[in-house]
């Protein structure tokens, strides 16, 4: 079984909310992220999402932006974000990955390539926000037969037709973009989120994961009454980049976390 479904069977049963922690890989640095990975975990992530640097990102807000511009100014290349999985799954082989990103880096290393370094470096699931569910049907075929997960994002203004091809090519769990708009940006309406998710739940039989303007352990604990697992990228990589070096990176990522993980817990009746 995939990692992301034991994970969320085992969230089931404990009756808990999933923390997803997104990072962009070489962001501070490429060692500030392989420190980084294992720090999540220990502040309570249930999953991570590695972001795949990339020069022209359509949906990301300026704070994922900047720290893409980072990583790849000091180097960062796909095959290097798969080492740092591969270096993670060293010493964690139970926590899943998901690397989310863009269709251009992976079209340049080749999709079937891609597909099997990845599943060798130890990922578990793939998000790429420009695959549509229209025109991913042999990508996702690929990941399938790899045992990875092809992961979609649905949104509201996403029609009911899309988020039947999600459920239909999709595994692991949908992401669930809570806001039109840009990563990081305001202005959540938090009783619109809660109002859509027993519909996306019925359409597609996957686990949700909200993500997109989810700032604070508040807002978390508000979205995971109905969620089944929050995304938060945009105020970590706030709360990292100015760090000095990789153990001050890892400390203002578990610092910032922790309040999250225990409003998770304690806003969500078992």
């Amino acid at each position: 079984m995939n990692r992301i479904d034991r994970t969320f069977a085992r969230l089931r049963q404990e009756g808990r909310r999933g923390l997803i922690p997104f990072v962009t890989a070489g962001f501070p640095s490429a060692e500030a992220t392989r420190a980084l990975l294992p720090a999540l975990v220990r502040a309570g992530a249930d999953l991570i999402e590695l972001g795949i640097p990339f020069s022209d990102p359509m949906a990301d807000g300026p704070t994922i932006q900047r720290a893409s511009e980072r990583a790849l100014a000091q180097g960062m290349t796909l095959a290097q974000v798969l080492d740092l999985v591969r270096d993670f799954r060293r010493t964690d082989a139970d926590t899943p990955v998901v690397l989310m990103g863009y269709a251009n880096p992976i079209e340049a290393m080749g999709e079937e390539r891609f597909v099997e370094a990845a599943r060798a470096a130890g990922v578990d699931g793939v998000l790429t926000v420009d695959y549509p569910p229209q025109e991913a049907e042999s990508f996702a075929a690929r990941l399938h037969e790899a045992g990875l997960h092809p992961i979609f994002l649905l949104a509201p203004t996403s029609k009911p037709e899309r988020a039947d091809e999600v459920a239909r090519l999709g595994g692991g769990y949908v992401y669930y973009v809570s806001l039109t708009g840009v990563t990081g940006a305001g202005s959540l309406d938090v009783a619109e989120v809660l109002a859509r998710i027993p519909a996306l739940r019925e359409r597609t039989g996957l686990p949700i994961a909200v993500g997109f303007g989810i700032r604070d352990a508040h807002t978390a604990a508000e979205i995971g009454a109905a969620a089944d697992a929050v995304v938060i990228g945009s105020r970590l990589l706030e709360a990292i980049e100015g760090a000095a070096h990789a153990d001050e990176a890892c400390r203002r990522a578990e610092e910032f976390l922790r309040p999250i993980r225990r409003a998770l817990d304690e806003g969500v009746a078992p």
